[in-house]
């Protein structure tokens, strides 16, 4: 059994994917869970040929009690977890003025009580492997518009303010246990949720693999160093209406 273990939700594809990769090069023993159980599977079909330690738990993290069976099966398998990734998320844009209550009350139950549960369900192992080698680290996939606030991505911008707001308020939590908290947060990423955009903003698109890459930085830092937050912009962007 791999001596470290990791949890990632949204682990089907883009940021999620590419860091359960990371992980896996890292000699990681992975959970990974997502909502749709054949996506899931055909995303980690590669990493379980090369012969790493993989098990999927599909999920709908808005749903309490699916997303608590997440962290059983993970505890049952690996007994340990030394790395959190609260990654699912969802994204609506649309002005104010329209907003649909459905799409509101799902982006607000993925995008952040989805990872306030995840992190509630994962200090007690988080708190274990702090103690047993001094760092243990919880990130969480926030984004660009939870800095600047974009039109018509005002729901979708809040969640992700909250989210940066909550990593910090772990952070000073549980710091002194041997627990590092950092907020990921990056422009348009080259994923499906970025289709939308994909054609007005043209390329560059930040990869998914730069944002796994910021990840394998925070587990290479010392158990001295807290790295609350990592901003990843495109070339010659700034915060401002960016996404």
């Amino acid at each position: 059994m791999a001596e470290r273990a990791a949890l990632i939700t949204g682990a089907s594809g883009g940021i999620g994917l590419a860091i359960a990769a990371m992980l896996a090069g890292e000699g990681y023993g992975l959970t990974l869970s997502a909502r749709r159980p054949e996506k899931l599977e055909d995303a980690v079909a590669g990493l379980r040929e090369a012969g790493h330690e993989v098990q999927t738990v599909a999920a709908n993290v808005a749903e309490e009690e699916q997303l608590k069976a997440v962290f059983v099966a993970h505890e049952e398998r690996f007994g340990r977890l030394d790395v959190l990734v609260n990654n699912a998320g969802v994204g609506a844009g649309a002005p104010i003025a329209e907003t649909d209550t459905k799409l509101l009350d799902l982006q607000l139950a993925v995008n952040l009580r989805s990872q306030i549960l995840g992190t509630r369900e994962g200090l007690p192992l988080l708190r274990k492997a702090g103690a047993e080698h001094g760092k243990a680290l919880i990130v969480n996939t926030a984004s660009l518009a939870g800095k600047s606030g974009p039109a018509w991505l005002s729901i979708y911008g809040a969640t992700k303010a909250a989210m940066i707001n909550f990593t910090e308020a772990t952070r000073r939590e549980v710091a002194k246990e041997g627990i590092q908290c950092t907020a990921l947060a990056p422009g348009f990423v080259d994923t499906d949720m970025a289709a939308f955009i994909r054609d007005e903003i043209g390329e560059p698109l930040i990869q998914p693999t730069d944002i796994a890459e910021g990840v394998r930085f925070l587990l290479r830092t010392s158990p001295s160093c807290n790295v609350p937050e990592i901003v990843f912009v495109r070339p010659g962007e700034d915060y401002v209406g960016a996404g």
